[in-house]
């Protein structure tokens, strides 16, 4: 339904991911007996988690780790990882810098060339370990880029930016050669990020394996802002979910939909799968692991563009190890550890076996979810208050 905003201009009320709340089912599941894996392409992975190809939260560290968890880390072709064969240094004058001169920090140290030397190099050290991979380019650098990355055995090839769609009008630029490259990649493909039923549905036609959704929600993210650019992340995924299910009937492809940015608790992935989802990337929460590159500090990729910075830098803290935020135990009560077990023990109650029964799970709006009958909590800063 649309409502009026002024004359001969109507708008759709769209709905964020704290607006919603999930229905519990009838019918409950052993969590235990719950099958959260996620398959994009020929690739299986144990948990529906994808780590965001962002410098402060992806290296090879956390690559080899990711994967031997059962999820999978995308690692920024573009970024500090390959234009520094030491990227320490770089990393520490960014966290170090005060508040005011981060993002010129940032866009300097960005301006260093990419190496393909280096591309490679990462890419053999995560190989070496048996772990699984991913790279990400832009639109502009994939044809260079993933190429190079997937001789040395990437497993997955992401492509991405802000927006990506697959018509692009310019007189200056080419469109990029869909055809071509699908051609010369033939591991499995995610490409987006979008939120609209069309333009997910275009990147589906021209082979992508799995979209990415999601414009503006991320917490070092500030696009929304910059550009005024978005669409709240709970109707965005159910918007491309829709064209993924009736791509599926018209064609047999099941192309998976991966919610990316603004998903912190185990709260947030569950209500993404509910209203779509077959799996979410996130960054913040990888971000605060004490293994990440960046020190407890992150921030968004497009926050050293040299001519419209679209991010910012935030500091999430050393939380605790990456196995702690996955797959626990938590440590913590506030839904920010143990993602998977959250979600496992989410879609129990929800009478969800599988990632796809649980898109059918019944889900309200409910946009005071979070503070109804919180009032101690807030009072004394713990649990939902803080």
């Amino acid at each position: 339904m649309e409502t009026e905003i002024g004359i001969g201009r109507k708008a759709r009320r769209a709905y964020s991911l704290d607006e919603i709340a999930l229905v519990p089912a009838p019918i409950a599941v052993d969590p235990d007996e719950v099958d959260v894996s996620l398959s994009v392409g020929n690739l299986t992975l144990d948990i529906p988690i994808l780590a965001s190809a962002m410098d402060a939260a992806v290296d090879t560290r956390i690559a080899i780790e990711m994967s031997r968890l059962g999820g999978l880390a995308i690692l920024n072709l573009e970024g500090l990882h390959v234009r520094y064969d030491d990227p320490a240094p770089v990393i520490e004058r960014i966290i170090t810098a005060p508040k005011e001169d981060a993002v010129r920090v940032l866009q300097e140290a960005y301006q260093a060339p990419i190496q393909t030397a280096l591309i490679r190099q990462r890419v053999q050290e995560v190989k070496r370990a048996g772990a699984r991979l991913g790279v990400a380019a832009t639109p502009a650098k994939a044809m260079e880029l993933l190429p190079i990355a997937l001789e040395e055995g990437a497993d997955v090839a992401v492509i991405q930016s802000t927006v990506t769609t697959v018509r692009f009008l310019s007189t200056r630029k080419p469109a990029l050669p869909w055809d071509r490259l699908r051609q010369a990649i033939t591991a499995p493909l995610i490409v987006g990020n979008c939120v609209s039923y069309e333009a997910a549905w275009e990147l589906m036609e021209v082979g992508a394996d799995a979209v990415l959704v999601g414009v503006g929600p991320g917490a070092a993210c500030t696009t929304r802002q910059v550009v005024g650019v978005g669409v709240p992340q709970a109707t965005a995924i159910a918007d491309v979910a829709a064209a993924r299910d009736e791509f599926y009937r018209r064609t047999g492809k099941y192309v998976a939909v991966i919610a990316d940015g603004g998903m912190r608790t185990g709260a947030d992935i569950c209500k993404a799968i509910a209203c779509g989802a077959d799996g979410v990337m996130v960054g913040s929460p990888i971000a605060s692991a004490s293994e990440a590159p960046g020190r407890g500090y992150h921030w968004g990729m497009a926050t050293p563009h040299p001519g419209l910075p679209r991010g910012t830098r935030i500091y999430v803290g050393q939380v605790a190890p990456l196995k702690v935020l996955l797959t626990g135990p938590a440590v913590k009560d506030d839904g920010t550890q143990n993602l998977v077990g959250a979600l496992k023990s989410g879609m129990g109650m929800c009478g969800a076996r599988t990632i796809k029964e649980m898109h059918r799970c019944h889900i309200v709006i409910a946009p005071t979810i979070g503070t109804e009958g919180k009032r101690l909590q807030r009072e004394q800063g713990v649990g939902q208050g803080r």
